[in-house]
């Protein structure tokens, strides 16, 4: 069930669907990025996203290995955009609650974190 949920979080970016991901969101939905920076909230995800889906048309995440852990689900992939800093190799986890996405975080794809994150 988890997987399942991560695959369809994942086409709903790649088709830029904002309503589809919100609806897979939980309300203290937190989304993390490799920077450090942290976006908490349904509302304030939900612009986030509508943000980032402007900004970056046709960005599309490839998920190759998929790993459900209880609540945890960890992925790796790869992403592709035109920009540069967009693409290539890619790791992201989630933390599921009642079927809905609590936590979505990007990782960089480098040996440490694939370690820290069990692949």
């Amino acid at each position: 069930m988890h997987a399942e949920l991560v695959h369809a979080f994942n086409a709903c970016i790649n088709g830029a669907d904002l309503d589809g991901l919100v609806e897979m969101l939980t309300e203290d939905h937190r989304f993390e990025d490799p920077a450090g920076s942290v976006v908490e909230g349904l509302e304030a995800c939900r612009e986030a996203w509508r943000r980032f889906f402007a900004a970056f048309p046709g960005y599309t995440n490839t998920f190759d290995r998929v790993v459900v852990r209880g609540d945890q689900v960890v992925i790796a992939g790869s992403s592709a955009h035109d920009e540069p800093a967009l693409s290539g190799p890619a790791l992201w986890s989630a933390q599921v609650r009642e079927g809905r996405l609590a936590r979505w975080s990007v990782h960089l794809d480098i040996p440490e974190e694939r370690e820290r994150l069990g692949l």
